[in-house]
């Protein structure tokens, strides 16, 4: 449930062992994808339009918490640490727009990656932060030449890297035992000449297009004027002939990019990463690269059958798990996993952490930069990188997101519970009924704390260390001794490490 949700929660983990897993991924797969932009737009319009950012933010935290469609949410949460756009910088007064390329990332989250490169290319969010939005042919007099953001990084961070890969994810090497790049300047720019003329839709003129709360959520228009119709080279030496139209330069640029032996090992290293482990073997990577490629029925690039492979690979949960096998939780999983456990909930109904990038270090399309909250090429200094792995989420785990994060669980635990009758409307508090009535007992307590939050997986010396504490504290104290217990398996390196 930790890999394929937003957290385990008792009542799901049971219904998923009455199903078994592949029925329970099966259903859902089949299940519609909840959505943010219907609520966003549903809020009154402020005067700015950056005041909805909270609302975003509030609808994103209710259905990572409470949708059914919980393996699609988490997928799409994946999604959008790969394909980044972010609120921080142009895109601050488009909340309309976030949403909707959020509810696309979802809508897609088990769809055809081929279609979902090109809801991507075509979202004007995704016009505007990496500058394809506006982009023109060439015109020397003017000293204009296309943009080459957008062709570089849809090929660099979104489909198949900066070298060539084997099916494992292993580099290719030339006769110089060296890695051999995927593309070179002249590739970017022929893909740069591709994406002109796309600009928002429905303006009279390309040139005073402007951001509008209707086209922010349509796919970008292409005004041909503006467009480049000469010849442009692709990937491998692929020459994408003069004279068509910007729609169908866009089609043949985007079945080369699908069409790239790459797409497959990358995507999967992605993917595996994000739900599953930091680390996969070259044969785990080469299995889900191989259905990537072929979904058992001459299909490439289907999403759904991806993710199921990635989830059922034996790897996913070996029987006899090595330290190397898992992954650091990002902060944010590890918050939605506690709320999930707990029956969080505020008196309002809402969950307005618009500064939750501030607090974790990460948050809805909250990274600082397309580069994502972190690389998945991280390995900090030490044993990690001595052994050639990588460990992405550690690059946030800095000593002041340590405290900021520790902080907010002690908060959590001892001031925002159900005890607690002074709460704000907007105070998201947690319920350990359960806990204060078995907190006379301490292996009870202990055991009650661990089997939501650690799937009953906790080791002595952390159960010696709260049962010390634990000592300290009077019985009739039921409130404290359970916000202890909470917060100090919350805050334990063994909550932070997902199996």
């Amino acid at each position: 449930m930790n890999q394929a949700s937003f957290g385990a929660t008792e009542a799901e983990a049971s219904r998923l062992m009455s199903m078994g897993f592949e029925a329970w991924i099966d259903e859902q797969l089949l299940q519609p994808a909840s959505v943010q932009l219907p609520h966003v737009r549903s809020i009154p319009r402020p005067q700015f339009p950056f005041e909805l950012q909270p609302d975003r933010v509030d609808i994103w935290f209710r259905n990572a918490l409470h949708a059914n469609d919980q393996l699609r949410q988490r997928v799409a949460f994946a999604l959008s640490e790969v394909m980044v756009v972010s609120q921080l910088g142009a895109l601050q007064n488009a909340p309309y727009g976030l949403a909707d390329y959020y509810d696309m990332l979802a809508e897609n989250a088990f769809a055809n990656y081929r279609d979902l490169i090109e809801d991507v290319t075509l979202h004007p969010t995704m016009g505007v932060y990496l500058s394809m939005l506006g982009n023109e042919r060439p015109n020397p007099d003017l000293n204009i030449r296309p943009d080459e953001n957008y062709a570089r990084e849809l090929m660099q961070l979104f489909s198949i890297g900066l070298v060539e890969l084997n099916n494992d994810g292993s580099p290719k090497l030339d006769g110089q035992n060296q890695p051999i790049s995927t593309y070179d300047q002249a590739v970017i720019e022929g893909f740069a000449h591709i994406y002109t003329g796309w600009t928002y839709a429905g303006s009279p003129t390309f040139q005073t297009a402007r951001q509008t709360e209707l086209n922010q959520v349509v796919p970008m228009q292409l005004y041909p004027n503006f467009h480049d119709t000469g010849a442009k080279t692709v990937l491998n030496d692929v020459v994408i002939p003069a004279g068509q139209s910007g729609d169908q330069d866009l089609a043949d640029a985007l079945d080369n990019i699908f069409d790239h032996p790459n797409v497959g090992p990358f995507i999967a290293i992605r993917l595996i990463q994000r739900l599953v482990t930091s680390n996969p073997s070259p044969a785990y990577v080469e299995r889900i690269a191989s259905v990537f490629n072929n979904n058992g029925n001459g299909i490439r690039g289907d999403l759904g059958a991806v993710v199921k492979a990635i989830l059922l690979d034996p790897e996913a949960r070996p029987d006899l798990p090595m330290e190397i096998d898992g992954k650091l939780k990002e902060p944010l999983l590890r918050v939605t996993q506690l709320w999930r456990a707990y029956d969080a909930v505020s008196n309002s109904g809402r969950y307005p952490l618009v500064a939750s990038y501030i607090l974790f270090g990460q948050g809805p399309l909250q990274a600082s930069h397309v580069f994502n909250f972190f690389s998945p090429f991280f390995a900090p200094p030490g044993e990690i990188r001595d052994a050639s792995l990588v460990a992405p989420e550690l690059q946030i785990a800095t000593e002041f997101m340590g405290t900021q994060f520790t902080n907010f669980m002690f908060f959590q635990c001892f001031a925002l519970n159900q005890t607690n009758t002074q709460l704000d409307d907007d105070d998201i508090y947690i319920d350990f009924s359960e806990e204060m009535s078995v907190a006379a007992d301490v292996d009870a307590l202990i055991d009650m704390v661990a089997d939501k939050l650690l799937a009953g997986n906790i080791s002595d010396p952390l159960r010696q260390e709260i049962a010390g504490m634990l000592a300290l504290i009077p019985l009739q104290e039921t409130a404290l001794r359970a916000a202890e217990t909470i917060y100090f398996v919350a805050t334990s390196p063994e909550f932070a490490y997902q199996l």
